[in-house]
């Protein structure tokens, strides 16, 4: 009888603790709920995370919050101007891998081509607004006379063609700013909303922020877009993350293959406001496995004359347009004709941070492709910046029978593509102090 009166008060006490728990929760989520609220209210303000969260984290840069669950704030970035291209001979090498001819991208490319050789106006305008960028179908119609018969996605990116200044939803304006140094190397890495798991394991292992050997400062961001209307809001939990970790930039656009291209430009203006100085970028994807101290003890190995001229990787030489519509990488032959330029594989390539700003320059020329690593290929080749094989550099992965082997991994500076699991378990395999290879 004792027995079950002592399980009736422990049960009633549990009770009571679940009932307080709940009630907690329910205060903060409405606090939470709140403060979103009253940014919808009042779009220019801006929430520190002091009012989202009951406990700061005062060791990450602060994270400027301008979205809720249901509307989004364009947060103005000041960017340096960067200086027009007024000499069509900066594009001298990618006219000659360029063919002119009737396909439409040529087409474009071509006719600024010539507004440059009468000195006209060589960029297209960043002001444009937002919601009111995207291409007239009729006019896609007129100028591609098969456009209603590619595929929605092709569609769909030709439509926002001009569309090259999304708000920015979640920011880190103060990444970049320490006591300890300029930061050395920056990892910039694709991500999408969902994957979660890919930049934890990446967090844990080869992203992880520090002041490595020879007192070199690394840093990471994670790029993403917006969820689609059709997948689940992580929102909110992108909000918690990004406050925990101070590493993530979010752009209200919808985060695609395609749109890969974009969220490329729009990091290139994010580095000009927030890491001018940064010496080395990294950029690839959240899938790669990457050695982060061979890949700095090899920067920290060049010599002077090539720390500004840098963009290093797997190079892909001699690749044209894929025809088969069931492709990722399909090409419709009327949108583009004719071969790639030399680019570094987009897994992951390194790239001499003083490149930004021309960098940037270059993009606000150079119309859109559907392919981000063909299009940095092109505006690195515009620039007369060849891109540089490294061995290291593993793109299309590795032997099947050495992709286990921590020996084979601790002499690569990346290989693509691994899970979190394997990049976790790698990590500490080629750290072992007990490992002799």
């Amino acid at each position: 009888m004792r027995r079950i009166k002592a399980l009736v008060v422990m049960a009633f006490l549990c009770s009571l603790c679940l009932i307080f728990l709940y009630s907690s929760l329910n205060l903060h989520l409405a606090h939470r709920h709140r403060a979103l609220l009253e940014v919808s209210a009042n779009p220019r303000s801006e929430i520190s995370f002091e009012t989202l969260s009951a406990k700061p984290v005062p060791t990450y840069p602060r994270l400027t919050l301008t979205k809720d669950s249901t509307k989004s704030v364009p947060i103005q970035v000041t960017v340096t101007p960067t200086p027009d291209l007024h000499q069509a001979a900066v594009f001298a090498a990618l006219k000659k891998a360029i063919p002119q001819n009737t396909a439409y991208w040529n087409r474009v490319f071509y006719s600024g081509i010539r507004r440059l050789d009468k000195g006209g106006n060589s960029t297209r305008p960043e002001g444009l607004d937002w919601s009111h960028c995207r291409h007239d179908t009729e006019q896609l119609r007129t100028n591609i006379h098969d456009f209603t018969s590619y595929p929605e996605l092709h569609q769909d990116f030709l439509l926002g063609m001009e569309c090259r200044n999304p708000p920015i939803l979640i920011d880190q304006p103060e990444k970049c700013t320490s006591e300890d140094g300029e930061t050395f190397l920056l990892f910039a890495i694709k991500s999408t909303p969902r994957n979660f798991e890919q930049r934890q394991a990446v967090r844990e292992t080869w992203g992880r922020e520090a002041l490595y050997g020879g007192g070199v400062r690394v840093r990471i961001v994670f790029l993403l877009g917006s969820s689609s209307l059709d997948e689940p809001d992580l929102s909110q939990l992108l909000v918690l993350e990004a406050h925990h970790h101070g590493d993530l930039l979010q752009w209200d656009f919808h985060d695609s293959f395609f749109n890969l291209t974009l969220k490329e430009q729009v990091f290139y203006r994010w580095v000009l406001s927030r890491c001018p100085k940064v010496s080395f970028v990294f950029k690839g994807d959240d899938d790669v496995f990457a050695n982060t101290e061979a890949i700095l003890g090899y920067l920290q190995s060049l010599e002077p004359n090539k720390n500004s001229t840098l963009y290093l990787g797997q190079i892909i030489s001699t690749a044209s347009p894929l025809r088969d519509s069931k492709s990722k990488y399909y090409i419709p032959p009327t949108f583009y004709d004719g071969p790639y330029p030399a680019y570094a594989g987009g897994g992951g390539y390194l790239f001499s941070g003083s490149l930004i700003r021309p960098l940037y320059s270059v993009s606000k020329f150079l119309p859109f492709y559907p392919i981000d690593d063909v299009y940095s290929g092109m505006c690195f080749n515009a620039l007369g910046i060849l891109p540089e094989a490294h061995d290291g550099f593993q793109t299309f992965d590795i032997r099947e029978q050495d992709r286990e082997n921590p020996c084979v991994h601790k002499e690569l500076l990346l290989v693509h593509r691994r899970s979190p699991r394997q990049i976790i378990r790698l990590w500490r395999s080629i750290h072992n102090p007990v490992l002799i290879c």
